[in-house]
């Protein structure tokens, strides 16, 4: 490696080099990712990662993949990469999670119009970050450099994870009935969704976005949009082991409206309390400055509410119970009744 370097591709705009010192520099980030199964070192054309089934009778491996979306623009804005590594974790971790599945191994792609491998190795601190607190390995990734294709300060940012559970204890909504209980577990903020509204009702490439506000405790309305994505694994994992879930939504791109009904069968729908929601500032000032209608709000954005999770009314208390336990602010938003909307907030 040493003594690979092309002038004539470096022309071109293309620094491998600087690759190959981002390599080096983000080493020490996936060290702290790994885990038993990790059988391959950085720098391989491929990820290894060795399973282990002992206790599992039909293992099923769930995947979910997803990007970070036009939270970016933040990013670039802030001039702050070591966070949206860990939205890019979340959006796929959470995903496969509501399959009961307990993360295994991550692998992330970003793509640049300038490698500049302190930057990059911020990205990936990030994408470490979240790996950690999902459990899950970074076990490989690409960084593209496309000159011509991407500004030479911006890139892109996406990702996948694998997960495993075993077949019989694969999450479904088979055994959801009238009078089952919807939990909700708080988000941190927007998470990494509805931000193409986000940036116009702010005007953030024109507007101050770094004075902090009163309305947001004392942070900017930049700061608070960089808030990362929050991970449900841990909390999530200790409630599938414990009682019987019937179903779990992930609150992402369409809200309320959109994620819910996902995990909820035919012929049943979820009454939410629009009054036990615990709406978080930055909602609020989204639809203050925006005018957006109260509709809308709700079926764009999770609205402080990161995750669903529907469990028998028997079991409700103990899952609350298991889910402080676990740090989560968890608390009751709803029920399943008999009718033809999947969703009714009121």
């Amino acid at each position: 490696m040493e003594k690979s370097h092309s002038a004539s591709y470096a022309a071109a705009g293309v620094d491998i080099t600087a690759g190959y010192k981002a390599v080096e520099l983000m080493k020490s980030h996936i060290a702290r990712t790994l885990t038993p199964g990790v059988c391959s070192d950085v720098g391989g054309f491929g990820g290894l990662f060795e399973l282990d089934v002992k206790g599992m009778e039909k293992p099923v491996l769930v995947s979910g993949t997803d990007g970070v979306g036009t939270k970016l623009k933040m990013a670039f804005l802030m001039d702050k990469h070591d966070t949206v590594g860990i939205d890019c974790v979340a959006m796929c971790v959470n995903d496969i999670i509501c399959s009961g599945a307990k993360p295994l191994f991550f692998l992330d792609y970003i793509a640049c119009g300038k490698n500049v491998p302190e930057r990059i190795a911020q990205i990936v601190s990030g994408v470490a970050e979240g790996c950690v607190q999902s459990g899950a390995a970074l076990i490989g990734g690409e960084t593209a450099e496309m000159p011509g294709f991407y500004p030479v300060d911006e890139y892109d940012l996406a990702g996948f994870a694998v997960g495993i559970v075993d077949k019989c204890k694969v999450l479904d909504n088979s055994a959801m009935c009238e009078g089952d209980i919807v939990i909700a577990l708080p988000s941190s903020g927007v998470h990494s969704n509805g931000f193409s509204l986000v940036r116009k009702v702010f005007d953030v490439e024109n507007a101050d976005i770094k004075t902090p506000l009163a309305e947001l405790s004392g942070k900017s309305v930049g700061e608070t949009l960089l808030t990362p994505t929050k991970i449900y694994v841990k909390p999530v994992m200790a409630l599938v082991e414990k009682i019987k879930v019937k179903g779990i939504s992930h609150i992402t791109g369409g809200g309320f409206y959109e994620n819910i009904p996902r995990s909820i069968p035919e012929g049943l729908g979820a009454v939410i309390d629009k009054n036990a929601i615990r709406v978080l500032p930055i909602f609020d000032l989204i639809a203050k400055v925006g005018n957006i209608p109260e509709r809308d709000m709700f079926n764009t954005f999770n609205m402080g509410v990161g995750m669903s999770i529907v469990v028998a009314a028997e079991d409700a208390d103990k899952a609350l119970e298991i889910l402080r336990s676990e740090g989560e602010d968890a608390y009751v938003i709803g029920h399943i009744e008999k009718m033809e909307d999947k969703v009714r907030i009121c």
